[in-house]
């Protein structure tokens, strides 16, 4: 499917930013990091802004909202947005008149997609998810979006059972967590049902997805402190074993492709 490419630009605890593109639109999934860092992803990607039809921000926590004030200065796209998460954004002049928000349960059409949000549980005013679907010939391929999760709530499990590909958190390892060097409040609240997933949780709705047809996983949102990649896809991989399903991690400052 070289007509369709699904993007981590960077993923992690410093920054998020994805970009779908296809021969019928280009979305943006979060903005974390600087315009500058999110800039030069775009060129390294050989995608130019103004080809990007819509920016989706899951929440309003800075390292998915860090560049818009000054992207949008120079590259004014809408902001589709939980309605919760407007408090944080409306008094920035640069990003007010870009902001279009959305109960946390919402269906668009976007940039010729079909974009499906849903709520995520994590401690956020608002979080959600995403399931997008774009038509590709005579069918239709369903990308699934969730990080910054606690635990996979029905919400979840319901918007991304089924898709062909999903971009899912795997946060953290918990011994690393536990025997790290967070304080214990931050520890509690990493690992709580309103933080972040962690890699076995998230293994396991992998093999839950790939049994309900994913052919594609990027394991998202990566704790630089309490995670490395090849725990991540080690136990993600074990959890898959028999399936015929591609992984990727998502690299924290460079570009990672999804291969559909």
């Amino acid at each position: 499917m070289n007509n369709i490419r699904i993007l981590s630009l960077y993923s992690g605890s410093t920054g998020n930013a994805f970009l779908i593109t296809s021969p019928v639109g280009t979305l943006l999934i979060d903005a974390g990091k600087s315009a500058r860092q999110l800039l030069r992803a775009l060129d390294e990607a050989h995608v130019d802004p103004a080809q990007i039809g819509a920016i989706l921000l899951t929440h309003e926590h800075n390292d998915h909202i860090s560049a818009l004030s000054v992207f949008l200065k120079k590259h004014p796209i809408p902001v589709h947005l939980p309605q919760g998460c407007v408090y944080k954004l409306e008094g920035d002049p640069a990003i007010a008149p870009h902001l279009c928000p959305h109960p946390p349960i919402d269906t668009a059409e976007l940039c010729g997609m079909r974009v499906t949000s849903f709520p995520t549980p994590h401690d956020s005013r608002a979080s959600v998810g995403y399931r997008i679907e774009i038509p590709y010939g005579d069918t239709t391929i369903r990308v699934g979006y969730a990080t910054d999760i606690g635990y996979v709530s029905p919400a979840v499990e319901e918007g991304l059972l089924g898709c062909d590909a999903v971009i899912l958190e795997s946060n953290h390892d918990l011994d690393m967590l536990m025997n790290g060097i967070y304080p214990y409040q931050l520890k509690q609240r990493v690992a709580s049902r309103r933080g972040h997933l962690s890699n076995p949780d998230s293994a396991y709705f992998a093999s839950r997805l790939c049994a309900n047809g994913t052919k594609s996983l990027m394991l998202a949102h990566l704790s630089q402190e309490n995670n490395t990649p090849d725990t991540a896809y080690s136990e993600c991989i074990g959890a898959v074993a028999n399936t015929n399903v591609n992984i990727a991690v998502a690299c924290p400052d460079r570009i990672t492709e999804m291969l559909l």
